[in-house]
């Protein structure tokens, strides 16, 4: 599954997802017709997050972690369950 998809598989909004066996409150949005997202997952009781943009171009698709390396964004993306 790409990170793409990943991404687009959270919900719009606010929604809850596992990750590290510690639930996390994510919220997602989307911009300019779904070339653009940004996403910051805030651990729930802890002090863990995640923040990302996500831009999808002609040429290719760019990822950028916000103060944080990417090599954690995508950790995440790869790896959290979503709840209902």
């Amino acid at each position: 599954m790409t990170l793409l998809s990943k991404i687009k598989k959270l919900p719009e909004g606010y929604s809850e997802v596992m990750y590290n066996n510690r639930k996390y409150g994510v919220t997602k949005s989307e911009f300019n017709q779904g070339k653009s997202y940004k996403v910051y997952a805030k651990e729930l009781g802890g002090n863990n997050f995640i923040s990302l943009n996500y831009y999808c171009t002609n040429e290719r698709e760019i990822l950028k972690p916000c103060e944080m390396p990417e090599s954690k964004v995508i950790h995440f993306l790869e790896n959290y369950i979503s709840i209902c």
